[in-house]
C-alpha cells in the first residue's frame, strides 16, 4: 500500500482543499502573510506522511 492509499493522507490532501479555498476570500494585503503562512502550513501535513511513510517502508 502506498501513501497515496491511506485515509489520513487522502484527508489531508482535503485539508489543503479548503485551506486554499478559504485563503482565496482573504485580503490581497495578507497574501504574503497569514495567506502563505496557512498554505505552507496545509501542505506540510501530507509531505511529512509521505516523508514518514517512505522512511517506514524502506527499513522493512
Amino acid at each position: 500500500m502506498t501513501h497515496r492509499e491511506q485515509y489520513i493522507w487522502q484527508r489531508s490532501i482535503y485539508l489543503c482543499q479548503v485551506c486554499y479555498e478559504l485563503t482565496k476570500s482573504f485580503h490581497s494585503s495578507e497574501l504574503y502573510g497569514i495567506t502563505s503562512q496557512i498554505r505552507r502550513a496545509s501542505v506540510s501535513v501530507p509531505a511529512n506522511i509521505a516523508e514518514g511513510y517512505g522512511r517506514v517502508t524502506r527499513q522493512e
